[in-house]
């Protein structure tokens, strides 16, 4: 527990005065309302995160005879926060994290559980090159050279369907 909620005193959080009806707190009625909306917001927060990856715009990509299902991460915050905290990813899905311009950004897994692959696409579509991250690492994989797509999907996805650098991924936004 913080030391801010230890305290006596005027100091003491109003909400844990209502809640606890602790001693020295009077005239919490005028709060109730304030108090409600800030129990409900303290509620929520935690799932704000993962709601917004849930929410994200999705893509219907080709790579060849495949179908991929791909959620399109085109914000600075959507691809911050990526496949994070994600425990499993449904069969042919994947992230695509769309750049605004042409460069070389690189990823890392620091809190994702899932193993990834990643494929980086070039402003047409073809994968510059492919890499395989693990888990909950703070290892870097960058693009072999300038990308404007990067394609996360389970690790193995790309091996297993015969998919590697120069094939091209149709459907992009």
């Amino acid at each position: 527990m913080h030391k801010s909620y230890r305290h006596a005193g005027p100091r003491r959080p109003v909400f844990f005065c209502f809640k606890a009806k602790l001693p020295g707190c009077t005239n919490t009625k005028r709060f109730q309302p304030f108090l409600y909306l800030m129990a409900l917001v303290l509620c929520l927060a935690p799932l704000t995160s993962h709601a917004q990856a849930m929410l994200l715009p999705t893509a219907q990509l080709k790579i060849g005879t495949h179908t991929i299902q791909a959620e399109v991460a085109a914000t600075d915050a959507s691809r911050s926060y990526g496949l994070m905290n994600r425990a499993s990813l449904p069969a042919n899905h994947g992230m695509l994290f769309v750049f605004d311009n042409v460069g070389m950004p690189c990823f890392w897994m620091k809190n994702t559980p899932l193993p990834l692959s990643i494929a980086f696409m070039d402003t047409s579509g073809r994968i510059v090159n492919i890499a395989d991250m693990q888990p909950h690492s703070l290892d870097t994989h960058c693009p072999a050279g300038p990308i404007t797509y990067a394609l996360e999907m389970e690790q193995g996805w790309f091996k297993h369907h015969q998919v590697k650098a120069g094939s091209v991924v149709t459907n992009l936004p």
